[in-house]
């Protein structure tokens, strides 16, 4: 399957390097979010990467939710385990949690369908900012902290009415920000569609951390590096 190159296997776990899961951000899900940096000092893999490796391995359900319970730093061997309630856990060695799974409903293997929706689904991260985010914030004179922005995803989920979706894509329907003190929770909801069918749901709630008094120019600034990084990234 295309996540091959993104991950190993090492004694029966699933290992991420740095340089497999900040290729994973850029390439597939044109996420340019600093702490997915191979040199990033609080380096993370990305969530939509774990999604994706739990997708490939378990297939796609009608209805799944996945709850974001650690950050996940590189080269840490991981189990992927299933209860009998089906419920899936994503655990080091030491039993942590990074990320927990339910689902129901139909499922399927497909590996085309797979990888259609995985790719249409982790592509909104790279739209999550500027495009969602600056004004979302904006309109509620809030921001991150622009010296170490912290955007980071605590749940995702989804239903869909068919599991055949061929050409998907996701048209954001609402977004919404709540603030309290220096930590915001955001939410974004989506309809997924199929040649321009509606034919599911989507909602992802997203974590903003030291939140202080929205300023442009500082604003500025961070999208300047933004485009600098994709920039570089892309090789544009």
């Amino acid at each position: 399957m295309f996540l091959d190159r993104f991950y190993s296997m090492e004694n029966g776990r699933v290992v991420i390097t740095a340089g497999q899961a900040s290729l994973f951000a850029k390439e597939v899900a044109g996420d340019f979010n600093p702490i997915h940096d191979v040199d990033a000092r609080r380096f993370c893999v990305p969530g939509d990467l774990l999604f994706a490796i739990v997708l490939s391995r378990f297939g796609l359900s009608s209805t799944m939710t996945f709850k974001f319970r650690n950050l996940l730093g590189a080269e840490v061997p991981l189990e992927f385990r299933e209860s009998g309630d089906g419920t899936i856990e994503v655990c080091d060695e030491a039993g942590k949690i990074y990320i927990e799974v339910s689902r129901s409903g139909e499922r399927t293997h497909d590996e085309k369908a797979i990888e259609e929706f995985i790719r249409c689904y982790v592509s909104t991260s790279g739209k999550n900012f500027p495009h969602t985010l600056k004004p979302l914030m904006e309109s509620h004179g809030v921001m991150f902290n622009p010296e170490r922005p912290m955007v980071m995803y605590q749940s995702m989920s989804f239903t869909l009415r068919q599991l055949d979706t061929s050409n998907p894509d996701l048209q954001l329907r609402d977004s919404k920000l709540e603030a309290a003190g220096k930590r915001g929770n955001v939410t974004l909801d989506y309809d997924l569609l199929s040649h321009g069918e509606p034919v599911g749901e989507v909602s992802k709630h997203i974590m903003l951390g030291g939140l202080r008094e929205y300023c442009p120019q500082a604003m500025e600034q961070v999208i300047e590096e933004f485009y600098r990084l994709k920039s570089k990234g892309t090789g544009a």
